[in-house]
C-alpha cells in the first residue's frame, strides 16, 4: 500500500501488506475512516489466509488486523473440522479473501466487508464446518478491529459463491418499522436484508432460479435443499459458479424505495468432485473446477428491481446480451443506468423498468456508471474498453 501526496505525487510511505510470492493480492479501493485506511486481501483461490487491516495514515504502520480464517484462539476456528471432526489446520490456506471495497457507518462506526470463498474452493472434504468467515459479511470495529457481528450467506460454500458485492446501506420502512439495514444481493442467488446495527436476519429471497436454498430457520441460516452437494457424477446447481450476480455494483433508490440488481438469469453448474483432495502450493487451490449446467435453460441478463420490504420482485429489464457485469445507477429523477456485455448502454425508468434510451458503446460495459453536474447541467459517464463516454441530460 502506497500513500501520495495528492499535489505532487510524492510517495509519503509504502507499506508491505502481504508478500506476493505467497500468492496474496490487492483488489480493493481502500477506505479511509477517521485517521486509518482499511483494506483486505485477496487470493482465495490459491490458498491464502484471508484478513482485514487498518493502517495508520500518517505513518503506514498497521493498527490492527482481523483474520477473515480464524486460527487456534480466535472464534470461529472451531468451525475449521477435519475429516475426524477435531479443528486441524485448514484455516491457514482458508481463503475467505476480500475482494471488493466495503461500507461504513458512521452512526456505529462499523465497517462492512464481504469475504470470499474458502479454501479449497470445490472441495471441502478437509475443511468439515461452516469455514468463518467465508463467504460472509463481517462488521467490525473501525477504531479496533474487533468484530461485533456477522452474517454467512453460503455456510460451508463448495459452489464458489464469494460475498463480493457491495454492502449498501440505508434507513428504510421494513415491514412497517423504520429500520437501520444493510442490502444484499448475494452471489448465491439470494437478496437479504439484514439490520446493520446487530446484523439480525430479517429476510431472504431468492431473486433468480435457486435450487440450493430450502428456507431459513428462526436465526436466519440457510436451509441446504437435500443433494445439493459436488459427486463424482456432478450435481446440478441453480445459480451456477458465475452466480446470481457477481461484483458489480447493485443500487438502492431512497425515491422508488427499490433496490435494482444487474443479474444473470436461469444459470447453472453441474459441480464435481475429485477423490483427490487438492494440494496447496501447486498454481491453485480449488478442486476441480464445474462443468456446464442444464440444458435447454433460457440463459440471460436482466436489470431486477426487488422490494426490500417485501422480498418481491417489482419489475425486470431484460438486457440484450446473455450476460452482464455492468454497475447500476439511479438518480432522484426516477432514471436508472445499466449496461451490458455486448456494449449496450440503456436508460430506465427506475418505477416501472420501462425503456427510456438505449445506444451501443461496443466493448462490454463493465463499470458502474456516475453522473454529476457541471454549471447547473447534468451528465452521466461510464468507462468502456479504453474509452470513457459521456452523455448529457435534457
Amino acid at each position: 500500500m502506497i500513500a501520495l501526496d495528492a499535489k505532487t505525487g510524492r510517495e509519503l510511505w509504502s507499506t508491505k501488506v502481504a508478500d506476493h510470492k505467497l500468492q496474496y493480492s490487492m483488489t480493493v479501493a481502500p477506505i479511509v475512516v477517521k485517521d486509518k485506511v482499511i483494506a483486505g486481501v485477496a487470493g482465495g483461490e490459491y490458498g491464502v489466509r484471508g484478513f482485514l487491516a487498518a493502517y495508520d495514515t500518517d505513518t503506514g504502520k498497521e493498527v490492527w488486523r482481523f483474520y477473515t480464517a480464524p486460527g487456534p484462539g480466535e472464534p470461529g476456528y472451531e468451525t475449521w473440522l477435519g475429516k475426524d471432526g477435531k479443528p486441524n489446520d485448514s484455516y491457514l490456506h482458508g481463503g475467505a479473501p476480500i475482494w471488493v471495497t466495503g461500507s461504513y457507518d458512521p452512526e456505529t462506526n462499523l465497517t462492512m466487508w464481504g469475504t470470499g470463498n474458502p479454501g479449497p474452493d470445490y472441495n471441502g472434504d478437509n475443511r468439515m464446518g461452516d469455514n468463518l468467515y467465508s463467504s460472509s459479511v463481517i462488521a467490525v470495529d473501525a477504531d479496533t478491529g474487533k468484530l461485533k457481528w456477522y452474517y454467512q450467506f453460503s455456510p460451508h460454500d463448495e459452489f464458489d459463491w464469494d460475498s463480493t458485492q457491495t454492502p449498501v446501506l440505508a434507513d428504510i420502512n421494513f415491514r412497517g418499522t423504520p429500520r437501520k439495514v444493510m442490502m444484499w444481493a448475494n452471489r448465491n442467488g439470494v437478496f437479504y436484508v439484514l439490520d446493520r446495527t446487530n446484523g439480525q436476519f430479517l429476510s431472504g429471497k431468492s431473486f433468480v432460479k435457486t435450487n440450493w436454498v430450502s428456507g431459513f430457520n428462526e436465526k436466519g441460516r440457510p436451509i441446504r435443499a437435500p443433494g445439493i452437494a459436488p459427486t463424482r457424477e456432478g450435481t446440478v446447481v441453480f445459480p451456477g459458479n458465475q452466480g446470481g450476480t457477481n461484483w458489480y455494483p447493485p443500487s438502492f433508490s431512497p425515491v422508488t424505495g427499490l433496490f435494482y440488481i444487474p443479474a444473470w438469469e436461469n444459470t447453472s453448474s453441474r459441480y464435481r468432485k475429485s477423490e483427490e483432495p487438492p494440494e496447496f502450493g501447486n498454481g491453485g487451490f480449488m478442486g476441480p473446477g464445474p462443468a456446464g449446467g442444464a440444458t435447454g435453460e433460457d440463459v440471460f441478463s436482466s436489470i431486477i428491481a426487488m422490494d426490500p420490504s417485501t422480498g418481491d420482485r417489482k419489475w425486470t429489464f431484460r438486457l440484450s446480451a446473455p450476460s452482464t457485469e455492468s454497475g447500476v445507477l439511479t438518480t432522484g429523477s426516477n432514471v436508472l443506468f445499466a449496461g451490458g456485455r455486448d456494449g449496450q448502454f440503456v436508460a430506465l425508468d427506475a418505477r416501472d423498468g420501462k425503456l427510456l434510451w438505449e445506444t451501443n458503446l461496443g466493448p462490454s460495459v463493465s463499470a458502474g456508471p456516475m453522473t454529476y453536474m457541471v454549471n447547473g447541467k447534468q451528465y452521466v459517464s461510464i468507462q468502456c474498453g479504453t474509452g470513457l463516454y459521456t452523455f448529457a441530460l435534457r
